[in-house]
């Protein structure tokens, strides 16, 4: 069975899915010390000798857990999706464990807003912000998208015509997009910062922040 120094955060996955296990052995690449638990017992076979441990067990069963030290833990995960009650037992029982912190999956913003109801304090609807991120990146303006909170996102995108051979500060992005060029990557270098002074050529590729409209508007320009 792989293992992990004493030292290494710990965390529970239940539900060993596409999903979990992913995020189970990604989380084991990090160097984390992962207890991966799923209802059967042939994806736990799977999965055992890649994860610091992995066990059998119903997820909404108090004493199971307890047993596999999940209500010492500081970190869960739910990746439980297809069977939603088993999902949304999971994540009150956790939360009456005291987890302090709790990830729930949703199928959809319904059960998003129950399993926040029980005690998630994250909950994450993968299917849904793929197909966001995806429907900017169909476009071909925008190279990579992330949207936070607030409405704010960071894209990667190429640099406008607008911009080239001129310093950000002479561009003026900012003051015409609302937008502020985070970092930039020359063809065939790697990305450094970006200040006032630096010059955009053709060809740049830009990291770009700001209020999602905005970034996609400024996007567009490429």
């Amino acid at each position: 069975m792989a293992r992990r120094p004493a030292t290494a955060n710990r965390i529970a996955v239940l539900g060993l899915g596409r999903f979990g296990s992913s995020l189970a052995l990604e989380l084991m690449r990090q160097d984390w010390e992962v207890v991966g638990i799923d209802a059967d017992g042939r994806v736990v076979q799977e999965f055992a000798d890649q994860l610091s441990h992995a066990a059998v067990a119903n997820t909404a069963d108090e004493l199971a857990l307890r047993q596999l030290g999940v209500h010492d833990m500081q970190h869960a995960v739910v990746g439980i999706g297809t069977n939603l009650e088993a999902g949304i037992l999971t994540t009150g029982l956790l939360a009456d464990l005291g987890v302090p912190n709790i990830w729930a999956k949703a199928i959809n913003r319904q059960h998003a807003r129950i399993l926040e109801r029980v005690g998630a304090h994250h909950v994450v609807l993968p299917e849904h912000e793929m197909g966001e991120r995806v429907a900017h990146l169909v476009t071909g303006h925008i190279l990579n998208f992330i949207e936070f909170e607030d409405d704010y996102a960071i894209v990667k995108t190429r640099a406008p015509e607008e911009s080239w051979d001129k310093t950000l500060a002479d561009a003026s992005l900012r003051s015409k997009y609302g937008v502020t060029v985070v970092s930039i990557k020359r063809p065939g270098e790697e990305f450094t910062y970006a200040t006032s002074e630096t010059t955009v050529y053709a060809g740049d590729i830009l990291i770009v922040a700001g209020k999602t409209r905005q970034v996609e508007t400024f996007a567009n320009l490429s």
